[in-house]
């Protein structure tokens, strides 16, 4: 299962008209805990971002899974209801998730949220889709000793 945390870089970024403006950017990284977070932020961002950068924040976030398309170029957070009911009361049980979805625009990540849900045998509910500032989102580097074995 992955640990999803949200580290924002501070640095000074070259705008189109050429002039120098201070930034604030959100990245996600899976990481085991906060350092190691930091660090490959660190090692991630160091080929693209000349002069100094620093983490200004790192903090854990409640995504239980991505859906990637490589294609996209924005980043939606999803809230998803799944609904189960209770045997002996009868009653409706609604649990949240939220999932982070790659797509180029608000019905792209509709489809591909869909695309991601298919074949679930749980009912769910959408309570939201929303774009997020997230510039990009790195997934765990394992090592070749806890790699899958290919088939």
């Amino acid at each position: 299962m992955s640990n999803w945390f949200e580290t924002k870089v501070r640095y000074d970024k070259m705008m189109e008209n050429g002039m120098q403006k201070k930034v604030n950017e959100p990245y996600m990284v899976d990481a085991l805990s906060f350092t190691e977070a930091e660090a490959r932020t660190i090692e991630e961002l160091t080929p693209f971002i000349s002069g100094d950068f620093s983490i200004s924040a790192v903090k854990r976030t409640n995504i239980s899974e991505i859906f990637w398309d490589e294609t996209a170029d924005k980043w939606y957070h999803v809230k998803v209801n799944f609904i189960t009911l209770d045997e002996k009361t009868a009653v409706e049980k609604k649990t949240t998730t939220h999932i982070l979805v790659a797509a180029n625009d608000f019905r792209g990540a509709l489809d591909n949220f869909m695309e991601g849900m298919k074949g679930t045998m749980a009912d769910f509910e959408i309570a939201s889709i929303a774009e997020t500032n997230i510039m990009d989102v790195y997934k765990a580097k394992l090592s070749k000793t806890e790699a899958a074995p290919e088939a």
